[in-house]
């Protein structure tokens, strides 16, 4: 028996308390495994199931939905029964590799619907097609995002801490497949419990004792800037959406940097700066008729940085250097709120004209990514990413679960765009491609001589032409990147990635996107 528990087993740190069933790689044959009450097996036929075809076809006589929608089925095998998960069809016009991980999403569930604690996860070869070429780990993803509990769940019941008392898995390379489905979900646990979580929960300061519990020990540092007047000076665009909620200390806004550090010599540098709203209530352009339910989400561009550089320190890349900011701010509304018509002084030097104090996520992300623009001049190989549940224009536009990438000139001549999304595809972390135009740097441009650039229009993004493309416009000019173009004296590859449709439903659990597409984009040598 090839078993082995780490990474995903029980463990509490203070204030973030890590829960979920353990993941054991096994070898072929492990179905007559007394430890395991049941299998759930993935397949694309019931006719590819050997042992089991037999019973499957069976109950398929019996059940007519069942060879398409599987169930419970009784076996002759130790285990007692077997949950069948039926893949679907691969061969459609429109079929990609998510079936793997909603098979197996759906397949625990009903596993653990019918009682069984110790599933064993039965997958079988991969198809030879390239698309599909990381079903089984697609697979085990789906059926780790089953299984996960909610952090306040956790916390406050921790009887419930566990859906299941462990996880088995029994398929080709098994234990490479385990051992990156660990490193994955490490990750997306950490997306999910920051993004989730409700406002109260995860505070700006307590987001930073989270991070701090999960990095402790680790190969990733810490840094945190919560003073005041350092705010105020160098990140002046933040300190003006954070100039309420400060006026409350559990709300006081925190910018907080995570670096890492591979060993060797370094070839590659790499900026994240993620949004985190932790409550987003529009400001004084309060959001109304109903609306502001759910912008405890509005942190999940954060979530998903602090999720990657997670994934990071579990793979610990060689010859990589790793940067990510999650600018943590509540946009809150009260007597010391900033309005509309003020006129801010960026780092960059860019003079901004408040237009609609909703339009709180860029100015949040703006001076952080000037920050790190400044680094990026002096570094090796450099590249720089925003990440934020933006705008509903970009949900309007893709819907879930997809998020839109969007790329300056030096990234468009790399085609970052095109290689992200190529690597969503083969996870099931899916891109849409948009591109920034002449028109999105006109529609930012200031409208009067007081103002060099206009924040935001008045009207809901949902309702303005290029809704999703003109913030990154406004990211661009407010950091000075657009010095750093394809005239610039230093071109700086840049790419927004606009996450409002992939966050995950609400109500619901968040996804962690994009987490595994930067992974299989960033850091390819360990799939």
């Amino acid at each position: 028996m090839l078993s082995s528990v780490q990474s995903l087993r029980m463990a509490t740190t203070t204030g973030a308390r890590w829960a979920t069933c353990a993941i054991e790689a096994c070898k072929a044959g492990a179905e007559s495994d007394s430890r395991f009450d049941g299998v759930v097996l993935v397949s694309d036929s019931m006719n590819n199931t050997s042992s089991h075809a037999e019973h499957l076809l069976q109950q398929s006589k019996v059940d007519a939905a069942f060879e398409d929608e599987g169930g419970v089925v009784a076996t002759s095998h130790p285990t007692g029964r077997t949950v069948y998960a039926p893949i679907g069809a691969l061969n459609k016009d429109f079929s990609d590799v998510r079936s793997y991980g909603d098979a197996a999403e759906k397949g625990v569930k009903r596993a653990l619907s019918a009682g069984i604690k110790r599933p064993l996860l039965s997958l079988l070869p991969v198809s030879n097609n390239p698309l599909y070429k990381h079903g089984n780990l697609v697979s085990v993803l789906g059926a780790l995002q089953a299984l996960y509990v909610p952090l306040e769940v956790r916390e406050a019941i921790p009887e419930k801490a566990n859906k299941a008392e462990m996880l088995g898995l029994d398929c080709p390379a098994v234990e490479s497949v385990r051992k990156l489905a660990l490193a994955l979900e490490n990750g997306r646990i950490a997306g999910r419990d920051i993004g989730g979580s409700d406002p109260e929960r995860m505070t700006a300061p307590r987001v930073e004792q989270y991070v701090r519990d999960l990095f402790q020990g680790s190969s990733v540092s810490v840094e945190v800037i919560s003073d005041i007047k350092t705010i105020e000076k160098e990140y002046p665009l933040f300190a003006a959406v954070n100039r309420c909620a400060n006026d409350v200390d559990r709300h006081a806004g925190r910018v907080i940097y995570l670096r890492y550090k591979g060993s060797g010599p370094i070839e590659k540098t790499i900026y994240l700066v993620g949004k985190g709203v932790t409550y987003d209530t529009g400001g004084c352009d309060i959001k109304a008729g109903g609306i502001m339910a759910g912008m405890h989400r509005d942190k999940c561009g954060s979530a998903a940085v602090a999720a990657f550089m997670k994934v990071v320190d579990e793979l610990k890349p060689v010859n990589v250097e790793v940067v990510g900011a999650m600018a943590m701010v509540r946009n809150s509304v009260g007597s010391n709120a900033y309005v509309s018509d003020e006129i801010i002084t960026s780092r960059a030097g860019v003079r901004v004209r408040v237009g609609n104090t909703d339009a709180e996520g860029r100015m949040a992300m703006a001076d952080v990514l000037c920050k790190l623009k400044e680094e990026a001049v002096k570094a090796i190989n450099p590249q720089l990413m925003t990440i934020a549940t933006l705008t509903g224009h970009a949900y309007l536009v893709v819907g879930e679960p997809y998020s839109i990438i969007m790329d300056n000139g030096p990234a468009a001549r790399q085609q970052v765009s095109q290689k992200v999304q190529e690597a969503g595809s083969l996870l099931g972390d899916m891109f849409e491609i948009s591109t920034i135009r002449r028109e999105d740097y006109a529609f930012v441009k200031g409208k009067s001589e007081y103002e060099d650039i206009l924040q935001c229009n008045n009207l809901p993004s949902s309702r303005t032409p290029r809704g999703h493309q003109s913030p990154a416009a406004f990211l661009i000019m407010v950091s000075g990147l657009n010095k750093h173009g394809i005239d610039g004296a230093v071109p700086l590859p840049y790419s927004h990635l606009d996450i409002a449709g992939s966050s995950g439903p609400f109500p619901g659990i968040p996804s962690s996107a994009p987490v595994l597409a930067l992974a299989r984009y960033y850091l390819p040598q360990f799939f």
